[in-house]
């Protein structure tokens, strides 16, 4: 008869990097939205020809230069970003947010589809592949111990419950009588018959003496 195995309990170093492993792990997920939206965003701009002939020559770059373009956004961004700050420190909060704001989801934009035309070019570099690859399995295994964590869990759950609610009061608010029914077309013809007689009344001399 085997004894049960006992579990040390966690160290206080991982209670305290829990937290802040959640945090990464939910700004994986913001980015990682971020970047598919942007994605299918700089997809459908794509069929503008001369942008498509600009994507065309970007896959054909060599893996260096394919490097320096997919790090070249990021960098010219840099400023714009600093900027923004030196606008939320000089008493200029909404426009530095605002343009905060816009060059990230603009910075995303134009990175995930660099992103997704050089990859092949970038994995000819054994250095980027090793460290891509790494970088890949350490977000999704970070990622799934964000989904399988119960805060998640919890959030999820009020999630759906919320849109059980909204789902249903739309169902609530929904007419009644759907619109171009039997009903419906009976009730706008004796409207209709109502604003006539209405009008009819109120004209000049329709009135008796």
């Amino acid at each position: 008869m085997t004894s049960p195995r006992l579990t040390s309990p966690p160290s206080p170093r991982s209670r305290l990097l829990a937290p802040l492993l959640y945090v990464i792990a939910l700004l994986l997920l913001f980015e990682e939205w971020l970047w598919e939206v942007a994605g299918r965003l700089s997809a459908a701009m794509g069929t503008w020809p001369p942008l498509r002939m600009l994507e065309h020559g970007i896959r054909r770059l060599p893996p260096w230069a394919a490097l320096l373009a997919f790090a070249l956004p990021g960098l010219l961004l840099v400023p714009v970003k600093l900027l923004a700050l030196l606008a939320i420190a000089h008493g200029h909060p909404l426009m530095g947010v605002a343009v905060f704001v816009v060059a990230k989801l603009g910075g995303a934009m134009v990175v995930a589809r660099i992103y997704v035309l050089t990859l092949p070019s970038l994995l000819a570099l054994v250095w980027f592949a090793r460290w891509h690859n790494r970088f890949i399995m350490f977000k999704d295994q970070l990622i799934a111990r964000f989904r399988a964590s119960p805060t998640y869990q919890q959030a999820r759950r009020s999630v759906s419950a919320l849109r059980r609610i909204l789902r249903r009061l739309r169902s609530q608010l929904r007419p009644s009588v759907p619109f171009g029914s039997r009903h419906a077309t009976r009730s706008a013809r004796a409207l209709r018959r109502f604003v006539s007689l209405w009008r009819r009344r109120r004209k000049p001399g329709s009135e008796r003496p």
